[in-house]
């Protein structure tokens, strides 16, 4: 048998102009989901952290939920599971940007109670010594340190979540990897499609890196 392989360029080449049509919802569904990620995070993240137990456990059974299950089960219990509840189909953007939201937010929510948590307590002493309520030593003391400290777990979030992106194809988001399959089933070139997909996911991936590495820098630069 003869199992010699020989890449097809110009067939990669070609793929190219029909999978980049797929970037634009890459992008909308992981940084729109990041995007209300952050904001869950920072409620539960904070919540997780309160001394009042009927406001932390409900945060924990969050984070602990939707960390403990993978984001392919919860995508598709959001697009096929949810319409049985609410007598309404989803649309498959919105069930993956809840789904790269909701996964998401916990995980923040663990980095914002670990930033917050790493700022020495008299950080918290010395801004109320000076006057200053617990809120506004918080919001003006505490968060942006530990914001700071914040920037790289973050960072590689937003990267794991752009990757997540590539598991909605099974709800029928046209997303680079739905974009790659459906040009595959018309000309038979899995191995360069895929390829190629690999190498675009890697520079979005890439370009996100050098972008935070800059932010990362001239946050250090700030303190």
């Amino acid at each position: 048998m003869d199992f010699s392989f020989q890449f097809d360029w110009q067939a990669a080449i070609d793929s190219i102009p029909f999978l980049l049509k797929g970037i634009p919802y890459t992008l909308l569904i992981s940084f729109g989901g990041l995007l209300i990620g952050f904001v869950l995070g920072i409620f539960f993240g904070l919540l997780s952290i309160n001394k009042k137990w009927f406001l932390r456990w409900p945060a924990t059974a969050y984070i602990e939920i939707f960390r403990g299950t993978p984001i392919l089960v919860q995508v598709l219990f959001i697009f096929y599971g949810l319409p049985d509840l609410i007598g309404s189909p989803i649309n498959p953007l919105t069930a993956g940007i809840a789904a790269i939201a909701l996964n998401s937010g916990a995980y923040i929510s663990e980095v914002v109670r670990g930033g917050v948590q790493s700022i020495d307590k008299g950080q918290t002493e010395a801004g109320l010594s000076l006057g200053l309520s617990r809120s506004q030593t918080f919001w003006s003391i505490i968060w942006p340190q530990a914001f700071r400290r914040m920037i790289p777990p973050l960072g590689n979030q937003a990267i794991v979540s752009i990757k997540d992106t590539s598991l909605f194809s099974v709800i029928g988001v046209g997303e680079l990897v739905r974009q790659g399959q459906i040009y595959i089933a018309n000309t038979f070139t899995a191995f360069e499609v895929y390829f190629v997909v690999a190498l675009l996911y890697l520079a979005i991936t890439l370009s996100l890196s050098m972008i935070l590495r800059f932010v990362e820098r001239r946050g250090l630069a700030s303190v």
